[in-house]
């Protein structure tokens, strides 16, 4: 059973940076790709970016060039470094281990079989 555990949420001001990570276990040989995603009130999930198990990471448009996507040297753990925040970058932070990820119209997307985590809160003020 693939379990996912995020942490490092949190509230900050606009312009701030926060790291979120993602601790998993159980990953089978289905599990090759780890990805963020965000749920803000109101609206649907989105991608964030992923990273493959090779360190190949995609970043949806909204975020490039301010969030950065790496893992430890174990694979066991994933970390979104998020710098520059925005106000509309506020959300519920999840983390997700798929079969595989992929980059399609300005987004990020898992596919196959998805695991997801619970959930951190990212709160960025004006």
């Amino acid at each position: 059973q693939v379990q996912l555990v995020e942490s490092g949420g949190g509230s900050v001001q606009s312009g701030g940076s926060l790291r979120l990570s993602c601790v998993g276990s159980g990953f089978t040989a289905s599990t090759n790709c780890m990805g963020w995603f965000r749920q803000a009130p109101g609206k649907e999930r989105e991608g964030v970016g992923y990273i493959y198990r090779d360190d190949t990471t995609r970043y949806a448009d909204s975020v490039k060039g301010r969030f950065t996507i790496s893992q430890g040297n174990a694979k066991d753990t994933v970390y979104l470094q998020m710098n520059s925040l925005k106000p509309e970058d506020t959300a519920m932070y999840y983390c997700a281990a798929s079969t595989a990820c992929y980059y399609s119209g300005n987004s990020t997307y898992g596919a196959g079989r998805i695991y997801w985590g619970q959930g951190t809160q990212v709160t960025v003020s004006s």
